[in-house]
């Protein structure tokens, strides 16, 4: 299948590690030209040991105004963006007896406006064009409340509606907006969480790895590569008649409509 994304300019946010790094890396091999963001210079670095044809591009995108710089740095160095991917944000994990207005405060800055900054900051180039396409990568916690990640699972909630409702403002100006649910996947922060479950629980990671991925129907957690395949179709004309979707990649582990 070609994904006709050979000289597109893409915009990969959060792409300097886990599912940002294998989408940049999947989207160079396709031919794009492609830009990685992220607040860390040092890890920018790192991801550009791995892909010497990325450009990257330190911001933080909790800020707006960071967002604004780095649209400006991207059409700068690409031209005009065709593909903005995001991936970057995590929220801080927290036992219920900690949560507070902060926490909420928090996680709402580091997932939902680093998203929606980015998005803020490309879409009116693209409408300006009458031609682009975004997939945001969200995770599934906004879909399964668990009693560590609340305030995350709020802010991935609260993306998924943004997603959808802004696929429907924009798809009459030929803009597809659609998102990702990873489930578990392997990437340096599911590594920390076992890490952390394993000390808690008196055991290894590999053992919780283990019991984790039976849960699976599957039997296994993703691999980044897994997610970066579906984002590259999703951004691609092959994909032409899909937008305000939310796509489940969870192996199957939550049975949910």
């Amino acid at each position: 299948m070609n994904l006709e994304l050979r000289g597109k300019n893409v915009l990969v946010t959060g792409g300097s590690k886990g599912i940002g790094l294998a989408c940049a890396r999947l989207f160079l091999e396709e031919g794009a030209n492609v830009a990685i963001v992220s607040r860390s210079r040092e890890n920018l670095d790192r991801a550009l040991a791995q892909l010497p044809a990325a450009k990257a591009i330190v911001a933080d995108l909790t800020s707006a105004a960071d967002a604004g710089r780095m649209a400006e740095a991207a059409a700068k160095q690409l031209g005009p963006i065709d593909v903005l991917v995001n991936s970057a944000g995590a929220a801080r994990r927290y036992p219920p007896d900690e949560l507070s207005a902060e926490s909420w405060h928090a996680a709402m800055d580091a997932k939902y406006f680093t998203y929606i900054h980015a998005m803020d900051a490309v879409l009116p180039a693209m409408r300006a064009r009458k031609s682009g396409s975004v997939v945001n990568i969200i995770g599934a916690g906004g879909k399964v409340a668990t009693s560590i990640h609340l305030p995350g699972g709020a802010a991935n909630s609260a993306l998924m509606l943004a997603t959808v409702g802004l696929a429907s403002v924009y798809g009459p100006h030929g803009i597809r907006i659609n998102a990702i649910n990873p489930g578990a996947t392997i990437t340096e922060r599911i590594r920390e969480a076992l890490e952390l479950e394993a000390k808690a629980r008196g055991t290894s990671a590999e053992q919780v790895l283990e019991e984790g991925q039976r849960k699976v129907p599957l039997r296994r957690y993703a691999d980044p590569a897994d997610i970066a395949r579906v984002t590259l179709f999703l951004a691609s004309s092959q994909a032409a008649y899909v937008t305000g979707a939310i796509l489940p990649m969870d192996g199957g582990a939550n049975p949910v409509i």
